[in-house]
């Protein structure tokens, strides 16, 4: 089946375990402003389009104690909860479609993808990040991805 990610918004860390420690029996991020894709690693494959979006290198992305942070892990680490960077949730909220397609189109080339990944899927994958960030930060709420192995 693959691994999924849910890119959700959550007040803060303890909130954001909160969507995948569940004690009531409700699927992962019910309840929260969220979206589930396959494919788009929070660390690794996001990284070159975070670069692109905010303007810091690779080095900078990394060093933010934010990006990638483990928040929380279920069990033996089957669902893990890592958080965004608040620089990308604010990057993403500055960008119109036609930069989110730019940033797409030069992510799809960055080496992280295989040669033939879908442009418009990364496309949407961005707008509908950037969608989810604007709204957390008009709620104060910060960015974060459950994933599921």
């Amino acid at each position: 089946m693959g691994a999924l990610f849910g890119y959700y918004a959550a007040a803060d860390d303890e909130d954001a375990v909160q969507a995948v420690a569940r004690e009531d029996g409700q699927p992962m991020g019910t309840g929260y402003d969220s979206f589930v894709v396959k494919g788009v690693d929070p660390v690794v494959e996001l990284l070159p389009a975070e670069v692109l979006a905010t303007g810091r290198t690779a080095a900078e992305v990394e060093a933010d104690p934010r990006h990638g942070h483990l928040v929380g892990m279920v069990g033996d680490g089957e669902v893990l909860t890592l958080s965004l960077t608040d620089s990308l949730r604010d990057s993403l909220c500055r960008l119109d479609r036609r930069q989110l397609d730019e940033v797409a189109r030069s992510w799809s080339t960055s080496g992280v993808f295989s040669a033939g990944s879908d442009l418009s899927g990364l496309t949407d994958f961005l707008e509908d990040l950037s969608a989810l960030a604007k709204r957390a930060l008009v709620r104060g709420h910060r960015l974060y991805c459950w994933m599921s192995l």
